[in-house]
């Protein structure tokens, strides 16, 4: 992929996608803020799932000539990162894919504070809910996030899934209403919920039917999470000019 002065890189934000229409606004504004910080980058919205325009529309209705970044408005790598998008970015020249967004220190810490901001505590039974993923490569960063996650205010918090990883969050509610921290304790009688989720929609719906007495908001808008993204992009355009670089004949 080469970069032409006069026509700046593409910035495709795929994100999932979702029939909640208060997780499609948070979409719309991160990618809106995301173009209010870096006003020279034409920045389009796609999705993988639920929502049109699909990113293989998307991408196919672009400039043949023109140089495209995907970024993955995702929390982690998963299927839609290692197929739906792959697929779609192999499938166009002069197109390559960011990183998705996490983990992250910065979403770590916003997790925190929507957590404080429902009303959680450290003292609570504290579970991280997390739509989980069938791709390994995401587990360690899934503990990593719980990591960072518990030496920001020093909880004890477990992870809980809403698919593929067990265990579920209805189980892991459970384990900490009991005590069953990451390193055991005694009975509790509140838990606490920290929604490592971007949007409300479907897997934020399953999680306030989880069983816990506070459940957080998901992530949500925030500039952070833009600038993860901008920071995203620009890793990509970076990436790939120096791998165009070397493949130039000398």
């Amino acid at each position: 992929m080469t970069t032409h002065p006069s026509r700046p890189t593409i910035l495709v934000g795929a994100s999932h996608g979702t029939d909640n229409t208060e997780g499609q606004a948070v979409i719309r504004e991160l990618l809106r803020r995301v173009q209010a910080m870096r006003p020279g980058v034409p920045v389009v919205e796609a999705f993988v799932d639920v929502q049109q325009p699909s990113l293989v529309d998307v991408l196919a209705g672009l400039p043949a000539d023109a140089d495209v970044v995907v970024v993955p408005v995702l929390l982690t790598v998963g299927f839609h990162t290692q197929v739906d998008i792959a697929e779609a970015v192999a499938a166009r020249p002069r197109t390559t894919v960011a990183a998705p967004l996490g983990p992250d220190s910065r979403l770590s810490q916003l997790l925190w504070e929507r957590f404080l901001e429902a009303g959680g505590s450290v003292d609570d039974g504290v579970v991280i809910a997390i739509a989980g993923s069938t791709a390994a490569a995401a587990v360690p960063r899934f503990h990593e996030l719980r990591e960072q996650f518990n030496a920001i205010g020093g909880a004890d918090a477990l992870l809980g899934y809403g698919a593929a990883l067990d265990p579920r969050v209805p189980a892991a509610v459970e384990l900490a209403r009991g005590g069953a921290g990451a390193g055991g304790g005694t009975e509790t009688h509140r838990v606490s919920v920290a929604s490592y989720l971007l949007t409300p929609g479907f897997f934020h719906d399953r999680v306030t039917e989880a069983g816990a007495d506070v459940v957080a908001a998901p992530l949500g808008v925030d500039d952070r999470i833009a600038e993860i993204i901008l920071e995203r992009f620009d890793a990509a355009v970076l990436a790939a000019a120096a791998a165009a670089a070397v493949a130039v004949p000398v």
